[in-house]
């Protein structure tokens, strides 16, 4: 979270001329309801099946960029899943930047914490060893979307350069 994955995944499928889905507006579209409820009504472990069942939909999209929320890539069996089919990139900051990015939002359930900047510290130390298994990795301190998106594009060709 806080990383921006989602405006950063918007302005990379729109220079790719790619369609752009983010599995949380899936989830809330399909659900008909925020994020924030779902956490509140069925709990965490029934939204990360809503997740599965997405990513394994999700599978025969071409031509476009995925953006997930950031527990769905924490799950190894989603993580598998997508580099078989796609180049997973994730975008990290440190957990000051995160808060400082999100702190004013109150959309988010995971933070809904007495500490939530704590919080942010734990599920980076206990994702860590899984987002490491991404494709690339990519610092998004101190850049704007637009630098990290250049950052992305520039590894998804070298990505398609590799395949050839």
């Amino acid at each position: 979270m806080g990383t921006g994955k989602s405006s950063v995944g918007r302005l990379l499928a729109r220079q790719l001329h790619f369609a752009f889905i983010d599995t949380d507006d899936v989830i809330e579209s399909r659900l008909q309801r925020p994020i924030s409820a779902i956490f509140a009504e069925t709990g965490e472990s029934a939204f990360r099946e809503c997740e599965r069942q997405v990513v394994s939909e999700l599978m025969s999209q071409r031509k476009t960029v995925v953006s997930t929320g950031g527990g769905l890539g924490a799950d190894p069996a989603n993580l598998a899943l997508l580099k078989q089919h796609s180049l997973v990139i994730c975008l990290w900051a440190s957990p000051e930047t995160i808060w400082q990015r999100v702190r004013s939002q109150t959309h988010r359930p995971l933070l809904q914490d007495a500490d939530p900047l704590a919080k942010i510290q734990r599920l980076l130390a206990e994702r860590k060893s899984i987002y490491a298994e991404a494709d690339v990795l990519v610092n998004t301190e101190r850049r704007s979307v637009y630098e990290v998106a250049q950052q992305v594009l520039h590894q998804f060709h070298i990505a398609r350069t590799d395949q050839k």
